[in-house]
């Protein structure tokens, strides 16, 4: 099978060897697209691959029409916003994911960017310790699990909402779990988003929602730029110059909030997975679960039905 990596962001050199080696020990072959430019590279590419692997790239229906003998694509990491589900399924093609390969990498930028905020984005003034504050997570996935043991090394209380994850799960990892996202608001210091984009959660952190947090508030963004109701958290930051933001996922209302000098910051690009450790161990399970699907139909981690 001819199985293509097609990169736009490529990957580190340790992953794509890692990557070549579990494909040809399954007696495939492995084709490189990096740094590609136009779009139609990517289409060029794709037409007689059997496998695709990505990872930032966008697989929509051209990239489908273009794939003629495309069997599955895996995207190498959690989120997956950027294949079309619906598309991949009309064209009998299975969507994976990597879940949990990068979800280190992710909860400890989150502590990176919440250490700078409670220290005042090191303006050499005094700020704040992580010490006995509460921190809730919103969505208790594989990056929400980390977080949570990573907090506990702080010395936090921590709490999380997950509308998918039963309260018992959540309690018997030692989390206090809460009745709705509401509470988690109203009850926490920090609260850290690791929701996906979906219909429901679209803009769904907004005006309301945020200005439940007490005084002091901190709300950190390693998830989706798309769950942030951009016009309503400015109007409530200039409300209430307690609150603080600090994101993983530039918004496109970045000057307006950079306004709020003292309170804001973005990372210039998303940089949650961007470890060596993520990067390779997101490449060589995407390269194993290809492995896997064409020697056994092994379609576990597939995204869309």
């Amino acid at each position: 099978m001819k199985i293509l990596v097609a990169t736009e962001k490529p990957f580190a050199a340790a992953a794509v060897n890692g990557i070549k080696a579990e494909v040809e020990a399954a007696g495939n072959e492995l084709v490189l697209l990096e740094k590609y430019t136009e779009k139609a590279q990517f289409l060029d590419a794709v037409k007689d691959a059997d496998a695709l692997i990505i990872r930032s790239d966008k697989v929509d229906a051209e990239v489908l029409d273009a794939a003629k003998q495309l069997k599955i694509v895996v995207r190498a990491g959690a989120g997956y916003d950027n294949i079309d589900l619906a598309a991949a399924t009309a064209h009998n093609v299975v969507a994976e994911n990597t879940p949990g390969q990068n979800s280190n990498a992710v909860a400890e930028l989150v502590f990176g960017l919440l250490v700078m905020a409670v220290r005042g984005f090191y303006n050499g003034k005094s700020g704040s310790e992580l010490l006995g504050k509460k921190l809730g997570i919103l969505a208790f996935g594989n990056v929400g699990r980390n977080v949570a043991r990573i907090a506990k090394g702080f010395g936090m209380e921590v709490y999380a909402f997950d509308a998918y994850c039963p309260a018992e799960v959540i309690e018997a990892a030692g989390v206090h779990a809460v009745a709705n996202q509401d509470a988690l608001f109203e009850q926490c210091d920090v609260v850290s988003l690791h929701i996906p984009a979906t219909p429901e959660t679209k803009q769904s952190i907004n005006y309301a929602l945020v200005g439940k947090m007490k005084k002091g508030g901190i709300l950190v963004n390693t998830a989706r730029k798309e769950v942030i109701d951009e016009a309503g958290l400015i109007k409530l930051m200039a409300e209430r110059e307690d609150l603080k933001f600090v994101t993983d996922i530039m918004p496109d209302a970045n000057d307006e909030f950079a306004k709020f000098e003292g309170r804001y910051f973005s990372t210039p690009k998303k940089m949650g997975a961007q470890t060596a450790e993520a990067n390779i161990n997101a490449g060589i399970a995407a390269a194993k679960q290809i492995n896997a699907f064409f020697k056994d139909g092994d379609t576990k981690f597939q995204v869309n039905k």
